[in-house]
């Protein structure tokens, strides 16, 4: 049986550091759990236009359709801030997205026990905290048509549009329904149902998706305004979240700050099932390329590695070892190993990126 394949995009900035770290689990993995991978890499985002002009080659395009998964570090910088928009290094990433048809989106907020009176709120209100956000990633806001800026009676105009199709709605909220199902059984769907049409349809879809296929799923309904309240007021009221583009992606950022840091958080990106039986996939952290801390060695990878521990629960079916993962982490983190994200003022000296993956190797040696 051949090796799962995996393409690693280190990307700008931090993302080439915490992508070293990540290659020493892969290693691991392979040498004491005999789980092979064929493990390719190039360029994205600001290192490629530097080498290629452009964020993205047709080349790398086609090796990431080709893989099982891709994993991704991060692209970006203030270098980049005067190209044209279509050579930015965001741009790449988007591509990819919309390339691979990466539809779902999955954004893990989970408070560390280690980390809870890290949090910006009262320990007992994150402490424990576990919940999913599903955002439609590949149309909305981001995507739609028409856009751009004109002028209009002498004035510049800047359009955007919000557009979703029946079927784009349907397919995220049963990815959505799915993880669910394997979580608490609970959605929450939201939306702004109140002043948009989209919104309207989107309550409306999500309602038939509930009631033809996942009448045993606890279905409740909430305005995204109202989400962003509750998610700082009462978290831990939701389980799995489903909403769009555009309010997934505010959503999903202020909830990763309830968990104390970015540098925690991972992310998967999903689409439909290939021909192996394996969706379409692309891991990467939540964080930015941070240039501000880049080549200091103060690059927290935690969300890096846990965003290959998504991809062995989700691309490559092997829950156990992505636990086994997951539990690393919670382990090093519990014996007071921090990065200077992590640190208290009170706290010990932190540790390097570098030392933060040796930790985390350390803590799976200990598991066997």
């Amino acid at each position: 049986m051949s090796n799962s394949s995996l393409l690693i995009l280190p990307g700008d900035g931090i993302g080439v550091e915490v992508m070293e770290e990540v290659r020493k689990v892969i290693e691991w993995f392979g040498v004491n759990r005999d789980l092979k991978f064929d493990v390719s890499e190039d360029l994205v985002g600001g290192a490629a236009y530097d080498a290629h002009g452009t964020p993205l080659t047709d080349a790398t395009m086609e090796k990431a359709q080709q893989v099982d998964a891709v994993l991704l570090g991060a692209v970006g910088g203030p270098a980049y801030d005067n190209l044209d928009f279509s050579l930015k290094p965001e741009r790449g990433l988007l591509k990819i997205r919309k390339e691979m048809d990466l539809f779902a989106n999955l954004r893990p907020a989970q408070c560390f026990d280690a980390l809870a009176d890290f949090s910006s709120l009262k320990k007992d209100i994150v402490s424990g905290l576990d919940i999913m956000i599903v955002r439609e990633l590949t149309s909305g806001t981001y995507f739609g048509e028409p856009r751009g800026i004109t002028i209009e009676n002498n004035e510049r105009v800047g359009v955007n549009t919000m557009r979703y199709t029946e079927s784009e709605i349907e397919r995220v909220a049963k990815a959505a329904f799915e993880l669910a199902k394997r979580r608490g059984n609970k959605l929450c769907s939201m939306e702004k149902a109140n002043v948009l049409e989209v919104g309207v349809l989107w309550r409306e879809v999500v309602e038939e998706v509930h009631q033809s296929e996942y009448p045993d799923v606890e279905l409740s309904h909430m305005y995204a305004d109202n989400g962003a309240m509750q998610l700082v007021r009462q978290p831990k009221q939701f389980d799995v979240i489903l909403t769009d583009n555009l309010f997934g992606d505010l959503l999903s950022d202020c909830a990763a700050m309830l968990t104390g840091s970015l540098g925690m958080l991972p992310s998967a990106s999903l689409g439909s099932l290939m021909e192996n039986g394996r969706p379409k996939a692309m891991y990467e952290p939540v964080h930015g390329s941070a240039p501000d801390i880049m080549g200091q060695g103060k690059a927290n990878p935690s969300a890096c590695i846990l965003s290959f521990a998504m991809a062995l629960r989700y691309s490559f079916d092997e829950g156990e070892e992505a636990t086994r993962l997951e539990n690393a982490i919670q382990s090093v983190l519990a014996s007071g190993i921090r990065t200077p994200d992590l640190m208290q003022k009170d706290g010990d000296a932190p540790v390097t990126t570098t030392q933060m993956g040796d930790a985390v190797i350390k803590a799976l040696n200990e598991t066997i």
